[in-house]
């Protein structure tokens, strides 16, 4: 199982409670590359936008400025 498909299956399993799907994104991000992390996005808004946007908008923003720099 690549990483990627890791980190959609356990974001599934936690997006029944906001803190905890707010925690594994950051830390699933950190096993990511920048490409898969532009595709985890994406699945990430159509998946989960309606619930949980602003969560989504705060942590990709700060990903977009680590991974630039």
């Amino acid at each position: 199982m690549k990483m990627i498909e890791y980190v959609k299956l356990i974001l599934e399993k936690v997006s029944f409670e906001r803190e905890l799907f707010e925690k594994e994104l950051k830390k699933g991000l950190k096993l990511l590359s920048f490409k898969e992390i532009r595709e985890l996005r994406k699945w990430c808004y159509e998946r989960f936008g309606s619930i949980y946007r602003g969560i989504l908008n705060r942590t990709f923003r700060k990903t977009q400025v680590t991974v630039s720099v």
